[in-house]
């Protein structure tokens, strides 16, 4: 499902993964342990977004917003967006506005 030459995009830790093997190789040395739990898949014409949810017993749980272009049946680019939950704080001056997930 991934073209030879794709590109995945992490503008968070500022990474560019280039190419299939590079991508299939970083997910293959993650450390063991982590699973994936698919929350939402958005799809239209060669636009593909998914929501998910990666725990990790050592690394936490992690989200992950990733915006997916596909063209002929193959992933050619992507652009992910990772966040470990309870990382980025609430500020204080928002809470009369807001309710705690």
């Amino acid at each position: 499902m991934l073209a030879d030459d794709l590109v995945v995009e992490w503008p968070v830790s500022g990474e560019r993964i280039v190419g299939r093997d590079n991508f299939v190789s970083i997910n293959a040395e993650y450390p063991e342990g982590w699973s994936i739990r698919v929350l939402r898949i958005v799809a239209d014409g060669a636009a593909v977004v998914s929501e998910v949810e990666v725990p990790h017993d050592a690394m936490g749980v992690h989200r992950v917003a990733s915006f997916w272009t596909v063209r002929d049946g193959k992933i050619v680019g992507g652009r992910e967006y990772w966040t470990e939950l309870g990382t980025d704080l609430s500020p204080e001056w928002r809470a009369a506005y807001v309710q705690r997930m």
